[in-house]
Formats: C-alpha cells, structure tokens, sequence
C-alpha cells in the first residue's frame, strides 16, 4: 500500500507536468495571435479579402503574416489547425483534478467545518459546478446581451465573483481556488470545443463547396477568444494559488479572488493596448500593483485559516495509533516545530510553510504521507536537513508510515 502512495505521486507528477507543458503551448499561441491580430497593419497593396498584415522577425528570419477577416478566396493547400493544445490543457488539468482532490477528498477537498458532505457528494457539486458553469456562460453569449462584449464581460465578472464565494462555502479554501480555475478554464476550452473550432470548421466547408463564408461565424468566434484573452492569467493564479495558503487559506479568499480577476484585466489591457499600437497604458501596472497590496492585506486580516476538521478522519486514525507514532511524535516535534508550527522560530519564517503545522498527534497524523513522502522516502525534508535529521529517524517515519497503512 506503501509503494501505491509513491507510484500515485509520481502519476500526479507526470500528469502536473503534462498539464504544465501543453498549458505553455495553449497560452503562447493565444497570446501571440491576439497580438498578432491587434498589430495589423491594412496597406493597399493586400490580396482581396486581407484585412491586415505585420512583418515580424524572430530567430534569424523574418515572417511576413496576413490576415482575412472572413477568408481567403480559395481553400489553401496547407492549413494549421490550433486546438489540441486547449484540449489536453483541459484534459490533463481534469485528470490530475481527479487523482489530487477527488482521490484524496478527505484531505484535499472536504471541509467539514465548512460543508459536512460525503466523498460522492462532493464529487458531484464539482462536476455539476464545471458543466452548470459552461451552460449559464454560453447561454448569456448566446442572449441579446452577447451583442454587447463589455457589458457581457461585466456580467461574467460578477458570476466569477459569485463562484468563488460559493465554492468557499462547500470545499477547503485550496480547492476553492482551484476549483474556481477549473470553473474558468472548462469556459475557456469549451469555448475552442464548442464555438471557434466548430465556426472555422463551417467556413472552411464553405470554401471547399465555393459558398462565400458567412462574417458571423469569425465575429462570433473573435468574441469568444476576447474573454479567453482576459481570463488567461486569473487561472494561471489560481492553478498556482495551492502553493500559496495565504491565498486560498483566509477569511477574505473570495475577495482575493474577485480581485484576481481584476488585476487579468488591467494586464491584458496594457499588453493589448501596447499591441495594436494605441501608446502604453502605464497606469494599469500601477493599478495592478494597488490591487496586489490589497490582496496582501486582505490576507492577513484577520487570519482564519479553513481546511481543519474537527475531529480524524478514518484514514488518519490508523496512523495516530500506530505503534511507531509516539517515536514519530517526538522526531517530528524535535526535527520540524522551528518551521511548522503557528509561530516559526526559525528566522525570516512569518507563517509555517504551506500552513503545514505539527503542534498536535492530530495534524501529524493528518499528514502522514507528506511526512513520510518528504522526510521517509526522500529527503526534501527538512531543507538543506538544516535540523540534522538521521538515516536512522527517516527510517523510523518510513516504518511508521508502512506498518500503519498495511494496517499493522
């Protein structure tokens, strides 16, 4: 059972870093064609049909590029097609939220101080939350209020805000924020799925049969690629914000949130702006950096952590009464309480990394496979073994950890 909890981290790794990677290539594409798209240039001297061009130049040549804001006259030869990257993002991204919270709900993703639901439940408020969120998007798109992209995108802010408040009242504040990432990115995928693709699809049937292509269809899928561009960088936040408890883990999270989407906006806006050419915009960093201060505050007034349940779960009993844990107790105390704890001794510590503390049998037990993966089975912990932790004790955490999930 031992070695299971290995080759599952070790899975979720790989999984991490599949998403990592085609979530770098799905974003640099979108960002290089919005900047592409917004630095036309028209000149009289394009083909029928171009809207715009730019000359570029990157790795020793340069690329003369040209865009039809419908499509060109005929069916080209060769044409490149940019959607498996949106889809193994999102792919890869639900798996590992598979294997990290709905494989380890108990620690990862329910709070029972907050919501007292069972694992399924849980599971399915998750999923229900991701389908119900792309639906109610895609309507609003599709209602007279699509027509006005500003005033659509005001709208979707305010129910990004609602999410993330309501998702703090059911999961832990980690998997709040990353389920309000993953709330955000099915939109952003299922918009490739659903819309841009299937549009560019009619217009190159079109072309193949020699029917003029109808406008509505690029207008339509330019809206959607417009809120892709400004909801990139919020979940990019919240897909890293687990590292981060002060984040996720306060009273005022869903305001953390709200803001977060905010400072996408006031960045994608500078960039956006600096691209089409229309001067650069200094006064959105300036705003960016207020909203940051803002959050930092938020984070720390007051500090009301979530994630603690009130009593062991099952899963952790096991390991509080196991032989070894008394031992175990002791080390951890001796060799992790100057970093861990909810006053670091340790110098230059504010708060406990990660708010991992162990200043009770409780909150040990509770991560015993962190323990055991970090200190037992590698030795990522203690830092630099700044605390002089032996062969022998690494042993004695491995022992504990086996024997006690072998049910000895």
């Amino acid at each position: 059972m031992y070695e299971y909890a290995i080759a599952w981290e070790w899975l979720t790794f790989a999984v991490r870093w599949l998403h990592v990677i085609t979530a770098i290539a799905w974003i640099g594409s979108s960002f290089y064609f919005i900047a592409l798209d917004l630095g036309l240039v028209r000149r009289p001297h394009l083909p029928p049909g171009a809207y715009g061009e730019e000359w570029q130049v990157h790795g020793g040549g340069f690329y003369h590029i040209q865009k039809y804001l419908v499509a060109p006259a005929a069916m080209p030869e060769h044409l490149t097609w940019f959607k498996w990257e949106s889809y193994v993002t999102w792919l890869s991204g639900f798996a590992l939220l598979c294997l990290v919270y709905y494989g380890g709900a108990d620690l990862f993703l329910i709070d029972r101080n907050v919501l007292d639901v069972s694992t399924p439940v849980a599971i399915l408020i998750s999923l229900a939350s991701l389908g119900l969120g792309w639906i109610l998007y895609d309507l609003l798109c599709k209602s007279p209020l699509g027509k006005n992209t500003w005033g659509l995108m005001i709208v979707l802010y305010f129910i990004l805000v609602a999410m993330a408040w309501g998702y703090t009242q059911v999961f832990t504040g980690r998997a709040a924020f990353l389920h309000l990432g993953a709330f955000t990115a099915t939109i952003m995928s299922a918009n490739v799925f659903f819309i841009i693709m299937p549009n560019q699809r009619v217009v190159v049937a079109d072309l193949i049969a020699g029917r003029i292509p109808d406008p509505k269809y690029g207008v339509i899928a330019k809206q959607r690629s417009t809120h892709n561009n400004y909801l990139t960088l919020p979940v990019i936040f919240f897909m890293l914000s687990n590292h981060y408890p002060l984040a996720f883990a306060t009273a005022f999270n869903w305001i953390i949130a709200a803001l977060v989407f905010l400072m996408g906006v006031t960045i994608r806006h500078w960039f956006n702006t600096t691209h089409a050419r229309k001067g650069k915009p200094t006064w959105t960093w300036l705003v960016t950096a207020l909203l940051f201060v803002l959050i930092m505050w938020l984070s720390t007034v007051p500090k009301v952590l979530t994630g603690e349940s009130a009593g062991l779960a099952p899963s952790a009993q096991r390991f509080a009464s196991n032989d070894h844990f008394p031992a175990v107790r002791d080390l951890v105390s001796t060799r992790c309480s100057m970093c861990h704890a909810a006053e670091p001794v340790w110098e230059g510590l504010r708060a406990a990394p990660k708010d991992v503390i162990f200043e009770s049998e409780s909150q040990i037990a509770l991560h015993a496979r962190e323990i055991y993966l970090q200190a037992g089975r590698s030795h990522a912990m203690p830092p630099g073994n700044v605390t002089g932790m032996t062969k022998e004790e690494r042993a004695l955490i491995t022992a504990w950890f086996e024997t006690a999930a072998e049910g000895s």
